[in-house]
């Protein structure tokens, strides 16, 4: 009976499938090819696509990505594998007043003619990595005077291009080395800028961020809460996840992983080691740690665990 009700679910998200064996044969929404090449087996709970070979280990990842909220309420109900109470917890992004503020009045960009303060600004960059393209990326800027004088600004932006929170790191002898601006943290850093159908890194900081290359998202710490906007917002859109927090949080690293598997995320760790955090490598040598990534299920979650205890 449940494979009955997960099966008219799917063909809700997906359309209308043709039966091959033991297999069904569903529009390829991954790729958007033409013909019928996403290939589920029920009896499984596995899928994937002949064409652009896009894969998932649960079923529940389809519906978590494509479903509506009524569709995602119903799996919930048949799998219960996520308690129906952390399930309202993907939809209170929803219902959160969108985080808006402005920049300090003395906020630069850090192009055009370049002043003493700004000089120091870009040095202090070039020395971190970030290169003038990633300046233009981030829309990093700089302020000179005020409460947040002689410090770098990385502001984020929030889907509809509004600024909805910023960070200021010292580029002077200054403590504390970083200052926030005013509001929550409880946002998804630079939204505007996440395609949510690739695969997200994940990393502390911003500088790890921009190291760290396309779709990475700092999370401004360690932890990731399962009531986070950014939390919610990967459940809702079922996308692959590579961790890169620093080695000194290991055991925060594989909590989050645990919390991402209780809701079908397919996981990924990445090695920092023997580095202090990302931003102390090289964006090529961050790649290839990345292509190196462990794959992480619940046995290995078992095994990392005990290891680092």
């Amino acid at each position: 009976m449940d494979e009955i009700r997960k099966r008219r679910i799917i063909t809700e998200v997906l359309g209308r499938p043709y039966k091959q064996g033991k297999e069904f044969l569903y529009p390829s929404r991954c790729c958007g090819h033409h013909k019928n090449k996403l290939s589920i087996n029920f009896e499984k709970s596995v899928a994937k696509c002949w064409v652009c070979d896009w894969k998932v280990k649960s079923l529940r990842n389809i519906v978590f990505r494509w479903g509506n909220r009524k569709q995602k309420t119903e799996w919930v109900e048949i799998d219960s594998c996520i308690p129906q109470g952390e399930l309202e917890d993907l939809f209170k992004e929803e219902e959160k007043q969108k985080q808006r503020i402005d920049l300090p009045e003395e906020f630069k960009t850090l192009s055009g003619k370049a002043s003493i303060l700004q000089r120091r600004a870009r040095t202090y960059l070039k020395k971190r990595g970030v290169t003038p393209e990633d300046i233009l990326k981030w829309r990093i800027g700089y302020i000179g005077s005020g409460d947040f004088s002689e410090r770098i600004v990385f502001p984020s932006f929030n889907t509809e291009g509004y600024c909805n929170f910023f960070t200021a790191r010292a580029y002077a002898k200054k403590w504390p080395n970083y200052l926030n601006g005013p509001g929550n943290k409880d946002i998804i850093f630079n939204d505007l800028f996440v395609d949510w159908t690739q695969p997200v890194t994940l990393v502390e900081g911003v500088f790890d961020a921009i190291i760290a290359g396309d779709n990475a998202i700092p999370i401004l710490g360690s932890t990731l809460r399962k009531n986070s906007l950014l939390f919610q917002k990967i459940a809702d859109k079922s996308v692959p996840v590579y961790l890169a927090l620093d080695p000194d949080a290991d055991k925060k690293s594989l909590q989050i992983a645990k919390s991402l598997l209780q809701y079908g995320i397919e996981v990924y760790k990445i090695d920092v080691s023997p580095y202090k955090d990302v931003g102390e490598m090289t964006k090529e040598q961050f790649q290839e740690r990345k292509e190196a990534a462990t794959l992480i299920d619940n046995t290995t979650l078992v095994l990392q665990t005990a290891l680092s205890i």
